[in-house]
Formats: structure tokens, sequence, C-alpha cells
């Protein structure tokens, strides 16, 4: 089967390969894929910016189809319609993180895309804990979109702790932080979204999906901003989702005294900013890594629900052999989000 591969280490080294189909083992289940997001981790991996194991198959966002169960698997069902969470690929199961369910911070833990084989293929091998049943009214394209919305979520719901009154920031109007938005709109926050030239598109999203401004930081200054939306205050929590060291000084410096920072992005780098402002107006700065398993328990529970919806986010499908032009219109903001199926 054909497969998107980093088969060496360094910069570069990611190629169409033919690889052998991977046998389904009596506890495991044999998924066929139905579309595989293009993710930053994935560029990342490409710039060799990531941590990675090469050889390996990239793609860790997707939706498939169950088409074989090994013996020893009960509960699971031939054509059942799935997205993956493949963070979760190996991990030790017995050290503190793994016990709580904060397993992104086992020692042992290899992801799926980079830390072992992935999804941007034909088939993937997964057990059973790491299939979750998408609602019936959902597509398969909005299905592989279910691991970065789990990301999201973790976020804004389970980490930030956003309250109806507050104003919030995105700055970086990528994929995470349009879904970051979806979600603070779905609970009544006011949301402004802030990007920079060659962010039109994606700006022209957020405005579409329910921010209550989406502005272009060359066309006006991050000042203006704060005082036309917070009366001078600054905004009460900030969403870095660029990965920008411009946007992280600039999301410091807007929030008010006592704001809430989250850093969602990927920077890739080390980054100067400001830290005497965490200082003087005694902020709260956190990560958000990923996600729990119980995050994919609630994000499926807001997809069967419905007040979220995933379509309007997906600009390009394109199959694995043109990653190229998928990867290309990612690094370029040509689009929203990009997905891709096996040929």
């Amino acid at each position: 089967m054909k497969a998107l591969v980093k088969h060496a280490r360094g910069p570069g080294n990611v190629d169409i390969l033919d690889v052998p189909e991977p046998p389904c083992p009596d506890d495991r289940v044999r998924v066929q894929i139905g579309f595989c997001g293009v993710c930053g981790t994935d560029i990342h991996v490409l710039h060799d910016t990531f941590r990675n194991y090469p050889p390996v198959i990239l793609g860790h966002e997707f939706s498939g189809t169950v088409v074989e169960i090994g013996r020893n698997v009960r509960g699971v069902c031939v054509g059942e319609r799935i997205a993956g969470l493949g963070a979760t690929a190996v991990a030790c199961g017995q050290c503190q993180y793994c016990l709580s369910g904060n397993f992104m911070f086992c020692l042992h833990r290899r992801g799926m895309g980079h830390g072992v084989d992935g999804a941007l293929t034909r088939y993937v091998i997964l057990r059973p804990d790491q299939l979750y049943r998408v609602p019936d009214h959902l597509s398969m394209e909005e299905a592989a979109m279910s691991e970065p919305l789990a990301a999201a979520v973790h976020a804004v719901i389970e980490l930030t702790h956003t309250r109806l009154g507050d104003v919030a920031l995105i700055s970086g109007p990528g994929p995470i932080g349009l879904l970051c938005l979806k979600l603070l709109a779905a609970e009544g926050i006011k949301t402004i979204v802030v990007g920079v030239d060659g962010d039109e598109l994606r700006l022209d999203a957020a405005r579409r999906i329910g921010a209550a401004d989406a502005i272009n930081l060359k066309e006006r200054s991050l000042s203006d901003v704060i005082c036309e939306h917070t009366d001078r205050r600054g905004f009460d929590v900030a969403f870095e989702c660029a990965g920008h060291p411009n946007s992280v000084s600039g999301c410091v410096e807007a929030l008010r005294p006592m704001g809430k920072y989250t850093q969602v992005g990927i920077c890739g780098r080390d980054v100067q900013f400001p830290i005497d402002q965490l200082f003087y107006k005694q902020l709260t700065l956190q990560g958000s890594i990923c996600y729990t398993a119980k995050t994919w328990d609630r994000m499926i529970n807001i997809l069967a629900q419905g007040r979220i919806r995933l379509n309007d986010l997906i600009s390009t499908t394109l199959p694995i052999s043109e990653w190229r032009r998928a990867f290309d219109l990612c690094m370029e903001r040509r689009a929203l989000k990009v997905l891709m199926y096996p040929e």
C-alpha cells in the first residue's frame, strides 16, 4: 500500500513509498482510513522541528471504518465508523500520568504519525480503546477533525475556564484557532480573532463562524483592538494559536491584570517575551498539550449534540499522492483545513 513516510532524520526526507499492509493481531483492530487531516505537527516533522522516529508514516488526525477484528477483541463490529485516538499508540499504562489519564506526559509515550506509523496510508492497526464511534449525522470528513477538536476542547473548556461576560482573544486563525473560536462562540463568549497578512481567508472564516471581530494586525494595531473591544482594560483570556514569537508577546501584552494566557500553538523554537508582564499583571500562564481520554469522551458528546459542526472548516481534500500541494496550502495559509485520503 502507498504511504507518506518520513524515511530518514533531518529536514525533508518525506515521500510516498510502498509499504506492506500491517497484519491484524488477535487483540487489535484493522481500520481502513477514510480521511486524514494535515496538522502543524506533520509540517514540523517534515522540517524536523518535532521529535520523530523514522522510518514512520505521517498522520494522526483521522477517521476510518473497521474492516477486521482480532479474535480476542470484544465490543467492536466490522463496518463501524470511528475516529482514532492516535496519541496513545504507545504508553506504559503504569506511571502516575497514565494512571491519572494524563498520558501525554508518559516518558514512554509515542504517538501515531511521528513516534509510530500513522494514518496517511490505507490501513492502520489500533487497540479497541483507541476507537471512538462517531455520530451517525457526522460525515467521515468531519470525523477526521475529531483529534484537533479534542485539543481545542482541552484548551478552551477543560483548562481555561472561560465565563459568560469574558472577552477572549485568539491569536492565529489557523484550524486550531478556528476550532477554539467555535467552542467559545457556542458558549456565548465574545471572541476577537487576530492574524496578519496572508490570513485573509481564515479571518473571513472567523467572521462567518462567530467571531465578534476578525482583525489583520497589519491594518489595525493591537492597542486599537484592546481599546475598541475591552474599553482599554485588556482581554480576560488569550489563546495563542499561531506559534509565533510576535503572537506570544502580543497576547501577553493584550491581557488585563489577572488575565489568563493559554499556549495552544507549537512555536518549534525558543521565544523571548516580556516576562515582567507576568509579574506586574499577575497573569496566569499555562500550556495546553493535546487532551486526555476524558476529553475525547466530552468531544464526542459535543459532536453528538450537534451544536458544533465542522464541515465549514474543511476547504480542501486531496489524495495522499498530492501531499506536497496539501502541505504547501497549509504552510502558505491558503486553506482552512486540508484533508487527504488514500488511493
